[in-house]
Formats: structure tokens, sequence, C-alpha cells
């Protein structure tokens, strides 16, 4: 079992002040359709991290200094990359339940459907 939040925290904590990174894992296409807009909000495509592993992270993400959120469309890519993540020796990473979809849904739909 891997940690998790909602969509409902993670609005929560966008709203605050709190150090994070929102990790969100779809593809460069997908961001034009849905996306949180957000400071803390960086981007390394699923298939990126595929072909160069911890590399294709920022060096904000490689520091694991504070909390990573990882997103995706509907949360299954987004949980396959936190149990990877955790399996590199990550310990600060939780997959948002439900990914942009549920957060579209639920929290702002103003972030797009698709």
């Amino acid at each position: 079992m891997f940690p998790e939040i909602t969509v409902t925290e993670l609005s929560e904590k966008l709203k605050s002040e709190e150090k994070f990174i929102l990790l969100d894992v779809r593809e460069l296409d997908e961001l034009n359709r849905a996306k949180i807009t957000d400071p803390r909000l960086e981007v390394t495509p699923m298939s990126k991290l595929a072909q160069q592993g911890v590399k294709a992270l920022s060096e904000s993400v490689q520091a694991q200094q504070i909390p990573v959120y990882v997103m995706c469309h509907h949360g299954s890519r987004s949980m396959q990359v936190t149990g990877w993540l955790m399996q590199q020796g990550f310990k600060n990473v939780i997959n948002v339940t439900g990914g942009i979809d549920q957060y579209a849904r639920k929290v702002d739909p103003s972030v797009g459907f698709y």
C-alpha cells in the first residue's frame, strides 16, 4: 500500500503556504487539456522517467527535502510512479488518488476535463 492523498486534501494544501512539489507525470499533450496552475507544479512525464530514470526528475525532487505529491489523469500512473520512487529510496512521496480528473470533478472544473 502506498501513501495517498485525496484531491480535496490536495486542494487544501494548494491553498496553503506549505512547501511541497506537485509532480505531474502525464504526457505533455495531456497538460494542454487539463492542468493545475501552481508554482509548486513540476512536470516529468512517465515516459521520460521510463527512459531516464531518476535523472529525469528535477533537482528539487531528487533532494527529497519536501513532500512530493504525484498526480496523473486518473491515479494509476501516479500510483506506479509513487511505488517506483519508493523502490528507489524516496521516503516522502504520496499518490494523489483520482488524479486531475477527480480534481476537476470535485474541486475545480476550470482545470479542464478529457
